[in-house]
């Protein structure tokens, strides 16, 4: 069982900036892909950015020199720089966990709101 708990959603501006943190806990002992996701209504979850165990980093081209991701306190905690965000960028963010074996874990997701 592992349990992933987002914060640091909120409300901002255009070109405006906002940090969000997951906490893992539960049976693991480390993780391998730890990442974040976005989507709105009606709309297939979409990939934001993914990190491993050992620091390797990908993101979506969207957000690729804007976007931050990193783990901290042992990699149970992965947290995502957004900065210079826009419009369409307003969705609910959740956190992803995936497993050695494959098995994806979520969040219940915070709300990211940019105004037009």
């Amino acid at each position: 069982q592992v349990q992933l708990e987002e914060s640091g959603g909120g409300s901002v501006q255009p070109g405006g900036s906002l940090t969000l943190s997951c906490t893992a806990s539960g049976s693991l002992v480390s993780m391998d892909v730890m990442g974040w996701y976005r989507q709105n209504p009606g709309k297939e979850r979409e990939l934001v950015a993914w990190i491993l165990s050992g620091g390797g980093k990908r993101y979506a081209e969207s957000v690729k020199g804007r976007f931050t991701i990193s783990r901290a306190n042992a990699n149970n905690i992965v947290n995502l720089q957004m900065n210079n965000l826009q419009p369409d960028e307003a969705a609910v963010y959740y956190c992803n966990f995936v497993n050695v074996g494959g098995k994806n874990y979520w969040g219940q997701g915070t709300q990211v709101t940019v105004s037009s």
